[in-house]
């Protein structure tokens, strides 16, 4: 079967899964950590559906009324972060020298707030986010409105993950780290205006379809977007206790006396764009090379020859086990990019990468104290092999996972992450020393 009947099968198989979801019976099943707004009887509760960065916490209840309500919550946390060694080169695919921009520096990270609630129908939810990342000085505000239709069936728009990968799923902060693996972060989609629809479309079995302007939104203004839309979906199987603890995220704090376990699958699409004209830096920035050179950078793939246009397709597998205080999580990932729109020939017509990540942990002082152990590894085209390796503590000092403090180091050699939201620079090899401490409330 060729690559372009696989893309097709998965595109008819989306559809095939809208179909499903309108005629299917099930109930969604409500997570202990999400916010649930309520009616005046409080007896009637609604989990929020809400994947990625933007689901709350349970926060605090402002407003109640049988109109509406609102809800405050929040989410901050502040890092210090060492990439050494300092004043290192890589040499990137095309054999040409790069500076590596290690870091070293103390920062209020990241900040989020949510103000959400409900409209006239408790089952008719809205969410407005507030997103700060002091370490870019960005600082967005947007939302979504979500309607419960039934259990089965709910319907969302607004800023939302492309589902390519389980951490855009709603387990976000409950990460090993304050910040996601190399492997992830380099095939994973971002965040987009959009619609989705989710629900339980069979027994403990869980899907999300979406549909959303681009692979990521951050920086691309509706002015340089273009006609072209990311599809993607992702289903989630939890056969043994139906949940898979907290936002279904690492680590088990709570302690499973019974073995929870979950299974996934994700896919998707999308046809991208430099989202800038030839004469200035890309706006896209969510793809890159194994060698973290974004691939709509001038000379990325050529010398003087620029990438204007390319397809996105991924699709990832994840599992997880969580029992008596153990956790172990694993995800694996395929990527092509192809279909070049460039200035000039390319020596390739497509790339093909593909690898994995895995995490496992024990809390070896039972509420309080988890240690870790990660790593990642990528199989690319260009047989640079970038992998990571390492480990970290988490503490608990409350005994619950709404305040923690974070050791987190890392080996990383050849990354193919580039990020200032996370732990890594193009080509950086060498150690990650990161020491921070998170609240959400």
């Amino acid at each position: 079967m060729t690559f372009a009947q696989v893309r097709t099968a998965t595109h008819r198989a989306l559809l095939l899964g809208i179909v499903i979801s309108t005629v299917a019976v099930g109930r969604v099943a409500a997570q202990d950590a999400d916010p649930q707004p309520t009616t005046k009887t409080d007896s009637v509760k609604f989990p929020n559906t809400t994947a990625g960065e933007f689901t709350p916490a349970k926060g605090f209840d402002i407003l109640r009324t049988t109109f509406g309500s609102l809800n405050v919550s929040l989410y901050g946390v502040f890092r210090y972060m060492n990439q050494m060694p300092a004043g290192q080169t890589f040499t990137d695919h095309l054999g040409r020298e790069r500076d590596v921009n290690a870091r070293n520096d103390l920062n209020w990270h990241r900040t989020m707030v949510w103000f959400t609630g409900f409209l006239y129908d408790p089952r008719f939810r809205y969410n407005i986010t507030l997103w700060s990342l002091p370490t870019t000085n960005q600082t967005l505000l947007f939302g979504n409105l979500q309607y419960a239709a039934a259990p089965w069936f709910n319907i969302g728009v607004g800023v939302a993950p492309n589902l390519t990968a389980r951490s855009l799923q709603g387990s976000f902060p409950f990460w090993a780290g304050t910040d996601r693996l190399m492997g992830e972060e380099f095939f994973r989609g971002g965040f987009s205006s959009g619609m989705w629809i989710t629900g339980e479309v069979l027994p403990r079995l869980n899907y999300t379809l979406s549909v959303n302007n681009n692979l990521s939104q951050l920086g691309v203004t509706q002015a340089n977007d273009t006609r072209d839309l990311a599809y993607s979906g992702a289903l989630r199987w939890q056969p043994t206790t139906g949940e898979f603890g907290p936002r279904n995220g690492f680590g088990d704090l709570e302690h499973h006396t019974r073995v929870a376990t979950q299974f996934g699958i994700s896919s998707g699409h999308s046809r991208e764009s430099r989202y800038a004209p030839l004469d200035q830096p890309p706006n896209a920035a969510q793809i890159k090379l194994s060698d973290g050179v974004n691939p709509f950078e001038e000379g990325a793939l050529a010398d003087g020859v620029t990438v204007q246009k390319l397809d996105y397709t991924e699709g990832a597998v994840d599992g997880g086990v969580k029992y008596r205080g153990f956790s172990l999580l694993t995800e694996y990932y395929w990527r092509r990019l192809d279909n070049f729109v460039a200035t000039g020939p390319l020596p390739v017509a497509s790339i093909y990468d593909h690898g994995g990540m895995s995490e496992a942990s024990y809390m070896i002082v039972p509420k309080t104290l988890d240690l870790y152990a990660v790593g990642s590894y990528i199989f690319d085209q260009f047989e640079r092999h970038p992998w990571e390796a390492g480990g970290g503590l988490n503490f608990y000092p409350a005994h619950v996972r709404s305040w923690r403090v974070n050791m987190h180091v890392l080996h990383v050699n050849k990354s193919a992450a580039s990020s200032f939201f996370g732990y890594y620079q193009p080509g950086l090899t060498g150690t990650v020393f990161s020491l921070s401490s998170d609240v959400l409330m």
